[in-house]
């Protein structure tokens, strides 16, 4: 190994253990880093970015957006689990993820093994490593997968043990813990969820277990042979399966079927993609799929019950340079690798489930590694086989595989057909020790007529019978919802709403449909619960009620006491909130009488009573609960308290026992335990810590609340982590304040003030302390600033500006930049927001990421890319420390006539790809090129001129990106040929005219395109190449094509999975959209010959977008 070289080097067991049957132990594990930097300062309103098809927001969590260059040692938490057959690696601090996860049998690794630490900027929050298992919840990828887990290690009475790993999601603050378990004398590793909606609201969520294995020429992934139709996110796009018999993703698979590669259609070979790819099965009655490598002949299986786990998924970078390029940001030496992802409660992405307030879904996953089989046929938690039958000569040779996940014994196989017994063999199975069976029958042998089976002790460990293969039933695409006023029905319109907020739509907002159909019955109950419930999460509690009176009104219109219990279940949250307790519990009891709110209804009247001091109704009302549901976490907890106050210890800690039996990671429960002298640890999260306190809050136990407000002060925050400390202490204040008492009040405030107030970004649940805090003290700007925070992300802007516009007074930078921000995509008034940025920046001069986002928003204002260039020059050391900059500055110095300096800054840089700047400095590269080319050749050097075309073609990789594979390349390829032709080299001039003539269309927004800003290129190289009709045809569609775009009217894309423009300032699409449409005309122009239109058409264009390469061609054309 190499002195650069990362190995992971797994620790011995300890001898204390050596002779346990499952061993299990936490010790540190070196595994070489490449560190996130540390967070942007700035909260992150992402309020329009898609991510994996839903909300890319991001807030409260604070957003990282570089990664160190060099790796360096460190130290990892690790939790080892081992037993003879499996050996896995848990690291608590990246998610609770399964880093490692060996086949002892085989030294194989059955899940990908990276052996450094190695983010790239894919993730929700920024950074997301690859390899091993990670648990993606409550969405995709898993907000929290760079943050600590906390961790508990359970012993069964049979041997087998867990690790936990729990924590809250840093959104809705639901918990999430997951339990790994090995079992003695077993290569099954069971996975166990244990999702609790903490909240009183009802959440939504999906569950992805999404496995890395290690992929090469050899990797198949295997599903059911039921799965004959697979489909992309949101199932905007299908495809046939395993074969594709069209199109997918653009690729032409049926063409790369050939006589040397008669597979090369198949989706399930990693071989045969080429670009990033998802797909996700549909309606598989099975319950199993995986992976399997030829090469190494080992692979795993994945098995979960369908009827709750339908998810079956695989995604990859792409078996092409775009993908390997991904792959070496992600590894520094373990190569490519693919995902194939298990969801339970979902079967695609985004697929929300519900989960309501207090529950609790439990649920388990299983993976097994597998030896020697190939793909398998049929799986169950016991066992797999694979049956292969093929006709030859008159006979039919028979090969039978089959492989176990615990030691079975004399298992006996048996292969019947048509009620014949073709095959009967005892073999002692083990986990690596497969049965193989080789034979052969005379004369045919039907298929779907076998039966495989598997039996030890008389019980049937697996059964499979081949089915037919029926041709793929057409499936439909997913489809756009109609607008508003285009659907017929109210129903639909409340069930089209219920959709967009179930799935988190980035772009659509439920809101229109659900007013639409109040529009056309203003008393509509469902739509009149559900505008409440987005007023209720936005703390608009007025507008709350007022919708939830109508809801009521209707509802009780004809019956007292209506079917469903949500309006008036809700209705008591908002009274409760306003301090209108007894009115609250008169709701929460009319809640009660329906079974579907019952439970959550008696929490919250639970709740009130405790904190009014009436124990004994508290205690009535969760006894009843607790009978229905005796694993209520929060009831548990609720009467643990309720027991404390009567002086019963002995019952609040028998409580808090079974409390934790069924979830040892409770931070209410744990921190109980300590107050009963109960063997737990309290949390040590201090953004957990702040929950709990105001758990404690809410039933005014104010002395266990403090102390709980002090730990979430005093813990320090894990990296990429909510700072708590100043929350803390307003949570403090407002407590002194019910008290009544100001001095303390003033106290708190002071220590909130005087505290780094770095990354302090509110979330819901801290609102209502603000509110009440600044309804006294309106003029107190850091109170201001941090209810703005929290307001501009729930939706609430204008009450943000005005409580940003008091905190401004302290020339806070991030208060003045969340107001420039703010007068951009609020107000529409970008020179309020340019001047709020000066005063950002003369705050924080030396601020890099306040420099580009000015910088940005001067793009967006049209000023002058020299002037723009002024500005960066005058700041080289900032431009230096950023990516985004770097390239930024080089599209300045091309755009104004300096592609030289451009070119050495790129060549002369290692980057990073991140997102929102997808493609732009192999861009930034190819028009630096592009202009140094078409310069050389005006200057008489043609040689030259072909190596600056030649080089565009060719991207370094230092530039961290490669050319997407159906990525259009004819401006390109027609100025190498034009180079090359000038060079009297006419042969390879034509061979790279041809290759740009039959790049017409291009692949833009995930769709084939039949024109594009390149299909001008392509024209002129038919005319290179003599070809007048193919020329004129392509040009006079290129024209249709402008003025249907000319008449279209923009929308983003409904089902688009990411949209990297609208990161920050938000965009007129249809701004953009006209100006392309510009582009296109100039273009056009310039083909027929009318240069003067030409430059008028590229010059309003520019006017638009000063650095539109395409325009400024059109003025000087190469």
């Amino acid at each position: 190994m190499s002195s650069d070289e990362s190995r992971i080097v797994l620790p011995q067991v300890p001898d204390a253990l050596a002779d346990r049957p499952v061993r299990a132990w936490r010790e540190p594990v070196a595994i070489d880093a490449y560190e996130p930097a540390a967070p942007d300062r700035y909260p992150a309103y992402l309020d329009q970015r898609v991510y994996q098809g839903s909300s890319g927001a991001v807030y409260p969590l604070p957003f990282i957006d570089a990664v160190a260059r060099e790796k360096a040692p460190r130290q990892w938490d690790a939790i080892h689990l081992d037993n003879e057959y499996v050996r896995l690696m848990i690291l608590p601090e990246l998610g609770g993820r399964i880093h490692i996860g060996l086949d002892k049998t085989r030294g194989h690794d059955f899940f990908y093994r990276n052996d450094v630490i190695k983010p790239a900027l894919v993730g929700l929050a920024g950074p997301w490593v690859s390899g091993g298992v990670e648990f993606n919840w409550p969405q995709h990828h898993r907000p929290a997968t760079h943050l600590p887990t906390e961790t508990a290690i359970e012993h069964d009475d049979d041997g087998a043990v867990t690790v936990w790993c729990s924590d809250h999601d840093p959104f809705a603050r639901m918990q999430g813990m997951h339990g790994i378990r090995l079992r003695p004398g077993s290569a099954l590793v069971e996975l166990r969820g244990h999702l609790v909606n903490r909240t009183d609201d009802v959440q939504t969520f999906l569950w992805w277990a999404n496995v890395a294995a290690k992929a090469g020429e050899d990797y198949q992934s295997f599903f059911p042979t039921d799965v004959r139709t697979v489909a992309d996110h949101a199932k905007r796009a299908t495809s046939t399966f395993p074969a594709a018999q069209g199109r997918y993703y653009g690729v032409d698979y049926p063409a790369n079927r050939t006589a040397d590669r008669p597979d090369g259609d198949r989706l399930d070979w990693y071989r045969n993609i080429p670009v990033p790819t998802s797909y996700m099965c549909l309606g598989s009655e099975d319950d199993f799929f995986g992976g399997y490598d030829h090469g190494a002949r080992a692979g795993f299986v994945h098995w979960a019950d369908h009827r709750t786990a339908p998810g079956k998924k695989q995604w990859t970078w792409g078996n092409a340079p775009f993908g390997w390029a991904w792959d070496a940001h992600l590894t520094d030496d373990n190569g490519p690798y693919v995902e194939l992802m298990a969801g339970v409660f979902t079967d695609n992405q985004p697929d929300f489930a519900f989960l309501g307030p207090g529950e609790t879904k439990t649920f388990s996953q299983y993976w097994y590694p597998i030896q020697d089989t190939g793909p398998v046929h049929q799986a169950t938690r016991e066992a797999a086989v694979r049956l292969d039958l093929e006709a030859a000569q008159g006979e039919t040779r028979i090969r039978i595989a089959a492989v176990v996940t615990a030691p079975r014994p004399g298992a006996r196989i048996v292969l019947r057909a048509e009620g014949r017994v073709l095959h009967e063999a005892a073999a002692d199975l083990a986990p690596g020790t497969p049965y193989l069976h080789e034979l052969r029958v005379p004369g045919p042998v039907d298929p779907t007529a076998c039966e495989l089976a598997v039996d030890h002790g008389g019980d049937r460990l697996v059964t499979w019978r081949p089915r037919a293969e029926p041709a793929p039933a057409p499936v439909e695409p997913a489809s756009e919802p109609p607008a508003p006023a285009d659907i017929a029905s109210a129903d639909e319109l409340y069930l089209t709403g219920l959709h967009l907020a179930q799935y988190r739509h980035a772009t659509r907002s439920p809101e229109p449909y659900w007013e639409e159909a109040l529009r056309r019955d203003p008393g509509d109950a469902r739509c009149h619960t559900a505008l409440a419930a987005r007023r209720q999460q936005s703390g608009l509690l007025d507008e709350a009620e007022r919708h939830l009176r109508a809801a009521v009104a209707r509802l009780t219109s004809r019956n007292p006491n209506p079917r469903d219990g949500e309006a008036h279940y809700r209705l008591g949250l908002v009274l409760a909130r306003q301090g209108r307790d007894a009115e609250a519990k008169a709701a929460f009891g009319t809640a009660s009488w329906d079974a579907a709110w019952a439970d959550a209804a008696a929490l919250a009247a639970a709740r009130i009573d405790l904190a009014a001091g009436r124990d004994d109704d508290a205690t009535a009302e969760l006894d009843a609960l607790l009978e229905r549901d005796p694993h209520h976490t929060q009831a548990r907890n609720l009467r643990a308290v309720a027991a404390l106050r009567c002086g019963d210890r002995d019952r609040a800690a028998a409580i808090v026992r079974g409390t934790l039996r069924g979830n040892p990671l409770d931070a209410w429960a744990r921190d109980l335990a300590g107050r009963l002298d109960l063997d737990a640890d309290p949390t040590a999260d201090p953004t957990i810590a702040l929950d709990v306190a105001l758990e404690y809050r809410a039933i005014r136990e104010d002395g266990a609340a403090l102390d709980c407000f002090q730990a979430a002060a005093r813990l320090p925050p894990a990296p990429g982590q909510v700072n708590t400390a100043p929350l803390a202490w307003i949570h403090r204040a407002d407590l002194e304040r019910e008290r009544g008492d100001e001095d303390a009040v003033a106290a708190c405030l002071r220590r909130a003030r005087d505290l780094d107030r770095t990354w302090c970004f509110p979330s819901a649940a801290d609102n209502d302390a603000l509110a009440r805090l600044r309804e006294r003290r309106p003029d107190d700007p850091v109170l201001a600033g941090l209810a703005g925070h929290w307001l501009y992300a729930a939706g609430r802007r204008d009450e943000a500006i005005a409580a940003w516009t008091v905190a401004a007074a302290t020339g806070d930078p991030v208060v003045l930049r969340n107001l420039g921000v703010a007068a951009h995509n609020v107000q529409g008034d970008p020179e309020a927001a340019a001047e709020h940025y000066r005063r950002a920046r003369k705050a924080a001069p030396d601020d890099a990421r306040l420099l580009f986002e000015a910088d940005q928003l001067d793009g967006r204002r049209g000023v002058d890319p020299a002037a723009r260039l002024a500005v960066l020059e005058a700041h080289r050391d900032l431009v230096e420390t950023r990516d985004d900059l770097a390239v930024q500055f080089a599209e300045l110095l091309t755009a104004t006539g300096r592609p030289g300096e451009a070119l050495g800054l790129l060549a002369s840089r290692a980057f990073q790809p991140w997102e929102g700047g997808e493609g732009r400095v192999l861009a930034a590269w190819e028009d630096a090129h592009l202009a140094l080319s078409a310069r050389a050749l005006a200057a008489g050097d043609p040689h030259r001129a072909v190596d600056h075309a030649a080089a565009a073609l060719a991207p370094v990789p230092s530039l961290g990106e490669a050319r997407h594979l159906l990525a259009n390349t004819a401006d390109l390829h027609l100025a190498l040929g034009d180079a090359l032709a000038a060079a009297g080299d006419h042969e390879n001039a034509r061979a790279a005219w041809e290759t740009a003539a039959t790049q017409q269309g291009d692949f833009q927004s995930m769709e084939l395109r039949a024109h594009s800003e390149h299909t001008a290129a392509a024209v002129t190289a038919l005319r290179r190449l003599g070809d007048t009709e193919a020329a004129r045809a392509l040009r006079d569609g290129l024209a249709r094509y402008s003025a249907d775009q000319a008449q279209a009217r923009a929308r983003i894309d409904y089902f688009a999975t990411s949209l990297p423009t609208m990161l920050l300032f938000t965009a007129d699409v249809q701004a953009a959209h006209d100006t392309r449409v510009l582009v296109l005309r100039a273009q056009l122009a310039h083909l027929d010959g009318d240069p003067d239109q030409a430059a008028e058409l590229a010059r309003a264009a520019l006017a638009r977008d000063p650095l539109n390469s395409f325009a400024r061609n059109c003025i000087a054309p190469g």
